[in-house]
Protein backbone atom coordinates (compact mmCIF):
# COMPACT_ATOMS: atom_id res chain seq x y z
CA UNK A 1 0.00 0.00 0.00
CA UNK A 2 0.97 3.60 -0.43
CA UNK A 3 2.59 5.43 2.47
CA UNK A 4 0.99 8.75 3.35
CA UNK A 5 3.36 11.56 2.45
CA UNK A 6 3.79 14.76 4.44
CA UNK A 7 2.04 17.67 2.75
CA UNK A 8 2.58 21.38 3.18
CA UNK A 9 -0.18 23.10 5.11
CA UNK A 10 0.46 26.32 3.17
CA UNK A 11 -0.70 26.28 -0.47
CA UNK A 12 1.36 29.41 -1.28
CA UNK A 13 4.56 27.75 -0.05
CA UNK A 14 3.68 24.61 -1.99
CA UNK A 15 3.17 26.65 -5.16
CA UNK A 16 6.52 28.40 -4.73
CA UNK A 17 8.31 25.08 -4.23
CA UNK A 18 6.63 23.67 -7.34
CA UNK A 19 7.77 26.66 -9.41
CA UNK A 20 11.33 26.42 -8.09
CA UNK A 21 11.37 22.69 -8.81
CA UNK A 22 10.27 23.31 -12.40
CA UNK A 23 12.91 26.02 -12.80
CA UNK A 24 15.64 23.71 -11.47
CA UNK A 25 14.47 20.95 -13.80
CA UNK A 26 14.20 23.11 -16.93
CA UNK A 27 17.59 24.76 -16.41
CA UNK A 28 19.39 21.55 -15.41
CA UNK A 29 20.18 22.89 -11.93
CA UNK A 30 18.53 19.80 -10.45
CA UNK A 31 21.51 17.75 -11.65
CA UNK A 32 24.29 20.09 -10.54
CA UNK A 33 26.92 18.11 -8.66
CA UNK A 34 25.38 14.75 -9.60
CA UNK A 35 28.86 13.24 -9.92
CA UNK A 36 29.09 13.51 -6.13
CA UNK A 37 26.32 10.92 -5.74
CA UNK A 38 27.22 8.60 -8.61
CA UNK A 39 27.98 5.86 -6.08
CA UNK A 40 24.49 5.55 -4.68
CA UNK A 41 21.48 3.29 -5.04
CA UNK A 42 18.17 4.83 -6.07
CA UNK A 43 15.18 2.52 -5.56
CA UNK A 44 11.80 3.65 -6.88
CA UNK A 45 8.54 2.46 -5.36
CA UNK A 46 5.39 2.27 -7.47
CA UNK A 47 2.04 0.69 -6.73
CA UNK A 48 -0.49 1.08 -9.54
CA UNK A 49 0.03 2.41 -13.07
CA UNK A 50 -3.43 3.42 -14.24
CA UNK A 51 -5.72 6.33 -15.10
CA UNK A 52 -7.56 7.33 -11.90
CA UNK A 53 -9.69 9.82 -13.86
CA UNK A 54 -11.38 7.17 -15.96
CA UNK A 55 -15.13 6.88 -15.53
CA UNK A 56 -16.13 4.53 -12.73
CA UNK A 57 -12.71 4.34 -11.07
CA UNK A 58 -13.73 3.11 -7.61
CA UNK A 59 -10.40 1.90 -6.18
CA UNK A 60 -8.17 3.75 -3.72
CA UNK A 61 -6.81 6.82 -5.54
CA UNK A 62 -3.59 7.34 -3.53
CA UNK A 63 -2.43 3.87 -4.57
CA UNK A 64 -2.16 5.01 -8.19
CA UNK A 65 1.48 5.96 -8.66
CA UNK A 66 1.27 7.30 -12.19
CA UNK A 67 -0.81 7.47 -15.34
CA UNK A 68 0.77 5.21 -18.00
CA UNK A 69 1.84 8.26 -20.02
CA UNK A 70 3.55 9.80 -17.01
CA UNK A 71 5.18 6.48 -16.16
CA UNK A 72 6.56 6.38 -19.70
CA UNK A 73 8.05 9.88 -19.25
CA UNK A 74 9.63 8.81 -15.97
CA UNK A 75 11.19 5.76 -17.62
CA UNK A 76 12.56 7.99 -20.37
CA UNK A 77 14.15 10.19 -17.70
CA UNK A 78 15.80 7.14 -16.15
CA UNK A 79 17.08 6.08 -19.56
CA UNK A 80 18.79 9.45 -19.97
CA UNK A 81 20.26 9.91 -16.51
CA UNK A 82 20.50 6.56 -14.70
CA UNK A 83 21.57 2.95 -15.15
CA UNK A 84 18.64 0.63 -14.44
CA UNK A 85 19.71 -2.55 -12.65
CA UNK A 86 17.94 -5.78 -11.77
CA UNK A 87 17.47 -7.21 -8.31
CA UNK A 88 19.91 -9.96 -9.28
CA UNK A 89 22.50 -7.26 -10.04
CA UNK A 90 21.98 -5.83 -6.57
CA UNK A 91 22.26 -9.22 -4.86
CA UNK A 92 25.43 -10.03 -6.80
CA UNK A 93 26.90 -6.73 -5.66
CA UNK A 94 25.92 -7.40 -2.04
CA UNK A 95 27.60 -10.81 -2.33
CA UNK A 96 30.76 -9.21 -3.73
CA UNK A 97 30.50 -10.81 -7.16
CA UNK A 98 30.57 -7.61 -9.18
CA UNK A 99 30.24 -3.83 -8.92
CA UNK A 100 27.22 -1.64 -9.57
CA UNK A 101 27.22 0.92 -12.38
CA UNK A 102 27.24 4.62 -11.51
CA UNK A 103 23.80 6.12 -10.87
CA UNK A 104 22.26 2.68 -10.27
CA UNK A 105 18.46 2.64 -10.04
CA UNK A 106 16.12 -0.25 -9.21
CA UNK A 107 12.43 -0.11 -10.20
CA UNK A 108 9.98 -1.77 -7.78
CA UNK A 109 6.22 -2.17 -7.42
CA UNK A 110 4.20 -3.23 -4.37
CA UNK A 111 1.12 -5.43 -3.96
CA UNK A 112 0.57 -7.09 -7.37
CA UNK A 113 -2.14 -5.11 -9.15
CA UNK A 114 -3.06 -6.28 -12.65
CA UNK A 115 -2.29 -2.86 -14.13
CA UNK A 116 1.38 -3.64 -13.45
CA UNK A 117 0.93 -6.34 -16.08
CA UNK A 118 -1.39 -4.44 -18.44
CA UNK A 119 0.16 -0.95 -18.32
CA UNK A 120 3.62 -0.98 -16.74
CA UNK A 121 4.98 -4.23 -18.18
CA UNK A 122 4.73 -3.18 -21.88
CA UNK A 123 6.49 0.12 -21.12
CA UNK A 124 9.25 -1.66 -19.21
CA UNK A 125 9.70 -4.06 -22.13
CA UNK A 126 9.92 -1.13 -24.55
CA UNK A 127 12.80 0.31 -22.54
CA UNK A 128 14.27 -3.14 -21.83
CA UNK A 129 14.16 -2.33 -18.12
CA UNK A 130 14.07 -5.00 -15.41
CA UNK A 131 11.92 -4.47 -12.33
CA UNK A 132 10.79 -6.18 -9.13
CA UNK A 133 7.16 -6.66 -8.06
CA UNK A 134 6.52 -7.39 -4.38
CA UNK A 135 3.48 -9.65 -4.14
CA UNK A 136 1.01 -9.79 -1.29
CA UNK A 137 0.55 -13.48 -1.99
CA UNK A 138 -2.84 -13.94 -0.31
CA UNK A 139 -4.41 -11.49 -2.77
CA UNK A 140 -2.94 -12.78 -6.03
CA UNK A 141 -5.49 -14.60 -8.22
CA UNK A 142 -8.20 -14.14 -5.55
CA UNK A 143 -11.27 -12.03 -4.87
CA UNK A 144 -9.88 -10.87 -1.51
CA UNK A 145 -9.63 -7.05 -1.56
CA UNK A 146 -7.11 -4.91 0.23
CA UNK A 147 -8.99 -3.04 2.91
CA UNK A 148 -8.27 0.35 1.30
CA UNK A 149 -9.79 -0.81 -2.00
CA UNK A 150 -12.85 -2.24 -0.25
CA UNK A 151 -13.26 1.07 1.58
CA UNK A 152 -12.83 3.07 -1.64
CA UNK A 153 -15.50 0.96 -3.34
CA UNK A 154 -17.93 1.44 -0.46
CA UNK A 155 -17.43 5.21 -0.29
CA UNK A 156 -17.69 5.56 -4.09
CA UNK A 157 -20.98 3.68 -4.30
CA UNK A 158 -22.71 4.68 -1.05
CA UNK A 159 -25.82 6.83 -0.85
CA UNK A 160 -25.12 7.56 2.82
CA UNK A 161 -23.90 10.94 4.05
CA UNK A 162 -21.87 9.95 7.11
CA UNK A 163 -19.56 7.32 8.55
CA UNK A 164 -18.43 6.29 12.02
CA UNK A 165 -14.72 6.42 12.91
CA UNK A 166 -12.99 4.13 15.45
CA UNK A 167 -12.64 7.00 17.93
CA UNK A 168 -16.43 7.26 18.10
CA UNK A 169 -16.84 10.39 15.99
CA UNK A 170 -19.18 10.61 13.02
CA UNK A 171 -18.08 12.50 9.92
CA UNK A 172 -20.64 13.91 7.48
CA UNK A 173 -20.21 15.02 3.87
CA UNK A 174 -22.27 17.20 1.53
CA UNK A 175 -20.45 16.65 -1.76
CA UNK A 176 -17.97 14.37 -3.50
CA UNK A 177 -15.00 16.52 -2.47
CA UNK A 178 -15.80 16.16 1.21
CA UNK A 179 -16.57 12.47 0.71
CA UNK A 180 -13.14 11.92 -0.86
CA UNK A 181 -11.32 13.57 2.04
CA UNK A 182 -13.33 11.68 4.66
CA UNK A 183 -12.85 8.32 2.93
CA UNK A 184 -9.10 8.86 2.83
CA UNK A 185 -9.11 9.84 6.52
CA UNK A 186 -11.09 6.70 7.34
CA UNK A 187 -8.51 4.51 5.61
CA UNK A 188 -5.71 6.32 7.47
CA UNK A 189 -7.56 5.73 10.76
CA UNK A 190 -7.55 1.98 10.03
CA UNK A 191 -3.76 2.01 9.85
CA UNK A 192 -3.56 3.09 13.48
CA UNK A 193 -5.56 0.11 14.79
CA UNK A 194 -4.32 -3.30 15.93
CA UNK A 195 -4.80 -5.79 13.11
CA UNK A 196 -7.81 -7.60 14.58
CA UNK A 197 -9.66 -4.34 15.27
CA UNK A 198 -8.86 -3.08 11.79
CA UNK A 199 -10.28 -6.20 10.16
CA UNK A 200 -13.43 -5.90 12.29
CA UNK A 201 -14.02 -2.28 11.27
CA UNK A 202 -13.37 -3.03 7.62
CA UNK A 203 -15.73 -6.03 7.59
CA UNK A 204 -18.55 -3.85 8.93
CA UNK A 205 -18.07 -0.95 6.50
CA UNK A 206 -20.27 -2.26 3.62
CA UNK A 207 -23.16 -2.66 6.04
CA UNK A 208 -22.46 0.71 7.66
CA UNK A 209 -22.55 2.45 4.25
CA UNK A 210 -25.34 0.20 2.90
CA UNK A 211 -23.30 -1.04 -0.05
CA UNK A 212 -23.47 -4.46 -1.71
CA UNK A 213 -20.29 -5.71 -3.40
CA UNK A 214 -20.71 -7.86 -6.55
CA UNK A 215 -19.38 -11.40 -6.46
CA UNK A 216 -15.73 -11.68 -7.57
CA UNK A 217 -15.58 -7.91 -8.08
CA UNK A 218 -12.04 -7.49 -6.74
CA UNK A 219 -10.53 -10.40 -8.67
CA UNK A 220 -10.30 -8.15 -11.73
CA UNK A 221 -7.85 -5.70 -10.17
CA UNK A 222 -5.17 -8.21 -9.08
CA UNK A 223 -2.73 -10.24 -11.18
CA UNK A 224 -3.14 -13.97 -11.56
CA UNK A 225 -0.33 -16.50 -11.33
CA UNK A 226 -0.19 -17.07 -15.09
CA UNK A 227 0.54 -13.36 -15.57
CA UNK A 228 3.16 -13.50 -12.82
CA UNK A 229 4.83 -16.47 -14.49
CA UNK A 230 4.83 -14.76 -17.89
CA UNK A 231 6.47 -11.67 -16.45
CA UNK A 232 8.95 -13.78 -14.51
CA UNK A 233 10.13 -15.29 -17.78
CA UNK A 234 10.64 -11.85 -19.33
CA UNK A 235 12.83 -9.77 -17.08
CA UNK A 236 10.53 -9.06 -14.15
CA UNK A 237 11.54 -10.41 -10.75
CA UNK A 238 9.29 -10.98 -7.77
CA UNK A 239 9.60 -10.67 -4.03
CA UNK A 240 7.64 -11.16 -0.82
CA UNK A 241 5.28 -8.55 0.62
CA UNK A 242 3.59 -10.76 3.25
CA UNK A 243 0.46 -12.85 2.80
CA UNK A 244 -2.20 -10.40 4.02
CA UNK A 245 -0.40 -7.03 4.17
CA UNK A 246 -0.48 -6.34 7.93
CA UNK A 247 1.81 -3.66 9.33
CA UNK A 248 4.29 -6.09 10.83
CA UNK A 249 5.19 -4.01 13.88
CA UNK A 250 1.54 -4.17 14.99
CA UNK A 251 1.23 -7.94 15.13
CA UNK A 252 3.10 -10.50 17.22
CA UNK A 253 6.49 -11.75 16.08
CA UNK A 254 5.01 -15.21 15.64
CA UNK A 255 2.36 -13.80 13.29
CA UNK A 256 4.98 -11.72 11.50
CA UNK A 257 7.08 -14.82 10.97
CA UNK A 258 4.14 -16.57 9.30
CA UNK A 259 3.49 -13.57 7.05
CA UNK A 260 7.14 -13.16 6.05
CA UNK A 261 7.91 -16.83 5.47
CA UNK A 262 4.49 -17.69 4.05
CA UNK A 263 4.58 -15.21 1.19
CA UNK A 264 8.03 -16.43 0.21
CA UNK A 265 6.94 -20.07 0.21
CA UNK A 266 3.86 -19.42 -1.95
CA UNK A 267 5.73 -17.37 -4.55
CA UNK A 268 8.57 -19.88 -4.72
CA UNK A 269 6.09 -22.69 -5.22
CA UNK A 270 4.26 -20.88 -8.01
CA UNK A 271 7.42 -19.72 -9.82
CA UNK A 272 9.63 -22.70 -8.97
CA UNK A 273 12.54 -20.43 -8.15
CA UNK A 274 14.13 -18.86 -5.11
CA UNK A 275 12.79 -15.48 -3.95
CA UNK A 276 15.54 -13.18 -2.74
CA UNK A 277 13.97 -9.96 -1.46
CA UNK A 278 11.16 -8.57 0.67
CA UNK A 279 9.32 -5.25 1.05
CA UNK A 280 7.86 -4.16 4.40
CA UNK A 281 4.16 -3.17 4.25
CA UNK A 282 3.80 0.58 4.76
CA UNK A 283 7.56 0.67 5.25
CA UNK A 284 8.03 3.74 7.46
CA UNK A 285 10.25 3.97 10.52
CA UNK A 286 7.57 2.78 12.95
CA UNK A 287 6.72 -0.19 10.74
CA UNK A 288 10.02 -2.08 11.03
CA UNK A 289 12.59 -2.86 13.69
CA UNK A 290 15.58 -5.10 14.37
CA UNK A 291 13.38 -8.07 15.32
CA UNK A 292 11.54 -7.90 12.01
CA UNK A 293 14.78 -7.51 10.09
CA UNK A 294 16.02 -10.66 11.83
CA UNK A 295 12.87 -12.56 10.78
CA UNK A 296 13.40 -11.47 7.18
CA UNK A 297 17.02 -12.58 7.33
CA UNK A 298 16.12 -15.93 8.88
CA UNK A 299 13.46 -16.52 6.22
CA UNK A 300 16.23 -16.60 3.62
CA UNK A 301 15.73 -13.24 1.97
CA UNK A 302 18.93 -11.50 0.89
CA UNK A 303 17.63 -7.91 0.93
CA UNK A 304 14.60 -5.96 2.14
CA UNK A 305 13.16 -2.56 1.33
CA UNK A 306 11.51 0.23 3.33
CA UNK A 307 9.66 3.37 2.32
CA UNK A 308 12.08 5.74 4.00
CA UNK A 309 13.11 8.62 1.76
CA UNK A 310 16.02 7.76 -0.54
CA UNK A 311 18.37 7.45 -2.35
CA UNK A 312 20.67 5.16 -0.34
CA UNK A 313 24.43 5.41 -0.22
CA UNK A 314 26.20 2.22 -1.25
CA UNK A 315 27.92 2.07 2.14
CA UNK A 316 24.53 2.26 3.87
CA UNK A 317 23.04 -0.47 1.68
CA UNK A 318 25.96 -2.79 2.27
CA UNK A 319 25.96 -2.09 6.01
CA UNK A 320 22.30 -3.09 6.31
CA UNK A 321 20.73 -4.65 3.21
CA UNK A 322 17.54 -5.34 5.20
CA UNK A 323 16.47 -1.68 5.43
CA UNK A 324 17.21 -0.23 2.00
CA UNK A 325 15.44 3.02 1.26
CA UNK A 326 12.88 3.44 -1.51
CA UNK A 327 11.36 6.56 -3.05
CA UNK A 328 7.56 6.64 -3.05
CA UNK A 329 6.13 7.84 -6.37
CA UNK A 330 2.64 9.37 -6.34
CA UNK A 331 0.22 10.31 -9.10
CA UNK A 332 0.51 13.98 -8.15
CA UNK A 333 4.23 14.07 -8.99
CA UNK A 334 5.13 16.00 -12.13
CA UNK A 335 8.28 15.10 -14.06
CA UNK A 336 10.25 17.96 -12.40
CA UNK A 337 9.10 16.65 -9.01
CA UNK A 338 10.10 13.14 -10.04
CA UNK A 339 13.57 14.47 -10.93
CA UNK A 340 13.73 16.09 -7.48
CA UNK A 341 12.69 12.88 -5.72
CA UNK A 342 15.53 10.88 -7.32
CA UNK A 343 18.02 13.53 -6.20
CA UNK A 344 19.83 13.01 -2.85
CA UNK A 345 18.16 16.16 -1.47
CA UNK A 346 15.09 13.92 -1.11
CA UNK A 347 16.84 12.31 1.88
CA UNK A 348 16.19 15.49 3.84
CA UNK A 349 12.44 15.64 3.34
CA UNK A 350 10.41 15.18 6.56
Amino acid sequence: MYSEQTKSTKPIRSSIIKKLTSLAFNTGLIRVGRQLWSKSLTVLNYHRIDDPNQEGFDSFLPNVSAHPDEFNRQMDYLLRWFNVISLRDLINWLDGRHSLPPYAVLITFDDGYVDNYINAYPILKRYKFPAVIYLTSGHIDTDIPFYWDLAAYCFFHTKADHVLFPNGTERFWKNSGELGKISKSWVEAMKTLPETQKQDWVSRLPRQLDVSIPYHYFRKIMMNWDQVREMSGNGIEFGGHTINHPILSRISLDQAKVEIEGSKAVIERELEQRILSFAYPNGKQADLNANLENLVTQAGYRAAFTLLNGPTSLQEARRNPYAIRRIFIGNNHTLPQFATLVNPINRFRP
